[in-house]
């Protein structure tokens, strides 16, 4: 309509008096031309930055989207790493030390005899390259399984057989032995305080001892391998959202890509 209008416009302009002025026609449908010609340059101009402002943000989109991807991968696999690392350390320390106790039965057990019985001789260290001897008393405990009579020693745990199996309880040696032997006193009133106590034994007989506590018991074992199973799973599951959410934007994009 612009374009008709100036024609129109120079059709009427270029006579003057009935006289039409040679090659005035021309020129002005030259520059009506040229303005349209302009009209149009500046649109596309203005579409062309447009799309070139699109591509940009889209541009930026897909970076941040890839750098919060890459993220989630890194903490993913963090985490299964420390999930395979916890399972290495936990299987060396609290598992095997369970599955090697023969002490897995829980039973009721009566103190029968709670006394100190003589000194053990020790060394402790007062330097570093130091050592000293002391002493510290033994204290034997006796107790009688409820389920069946059998008398059995009394340990405090599993290390006790190892360090000295005669004795229930193998303190910290120390210089002041008044101080260790006092300790020990208490313990063994507390002992005879209690009367019966639980214990566990050997379910196969072949140890003739029973321990207070286990070091590394059920408890232990099960949040030995809870927490790093938890983080294992965690870890798949966020790896696992992160390259399901990948494919589908792929898809995505070929489908656009398809339509258009």
């Amino acid at each position: 309509m612009e374009m008709l209008t100036a024609l129109t416009w120079v059709s009427t302009s270029g006579s003057i008096g009935g006289l039409q002025s040679p090659h005035s026609s021309d020129r002005m449908f030259l520059w009506a031309g040229s303005k349209a010609t302009d009209g149009r340059s500046d649109r596309s101009s203005f579409y062309q930055k447009f799309r070139e402002y699109d591509v940009l943000d889209k541009r930026k989109t897909m970076t941040a989207l890839r750098a919060g991807e890459d993220r989630a991968i890194l903490l993913g696999l963090s985490m299964v790493v420390f999930s395979v690392m916890m399972y290495f350390v936990l299987g060396i320390t609290i598992l095997r030390s369970y599955s090697d106790s023969v002490w897995t039965d829980e039973a009721s057990c009566t103190i029968v005899n709670s006394t100190i019985v003589g000194d053990v001789n020790c060394s402790y260290s007062c330097g570093s390259e130091c050592r000293k001897s002391s002493r510290y008393p033994c204290l034997q405990v006796y107790v009688s399984l409820n389920s069946s009579g059998k008398v059995l020693r009394l340990l405090h745990n599993e290390e006790t057989q190892d360090s000295n199996p005669e004795c229930f309880y193998f303190p910290k040696c120390r210089k002041d032995y008044a101080a260790t032997h006092l300790i020990v006193q208490n313990i063994s009133e507390h002992l005879r305080s209690q009367h019966t106590v639980q214990c566990f034994v050997d379910p196969t007989d072949r140890i003739d001892s029973a321990i207070l506590t286990q070091i590394y018991g059920r408890v232990a074992v099960f949040h030995s391998l809870f927490w790093p199973t938890c983080t294992l799973i965690v870890g798949t599951i966020i790896i696992a959202m992160v390259k399901l959410t990948q494919y589908l934007s792929i898809m995505c994009e070929r489908q656009s890509r398809i339509k258009k």
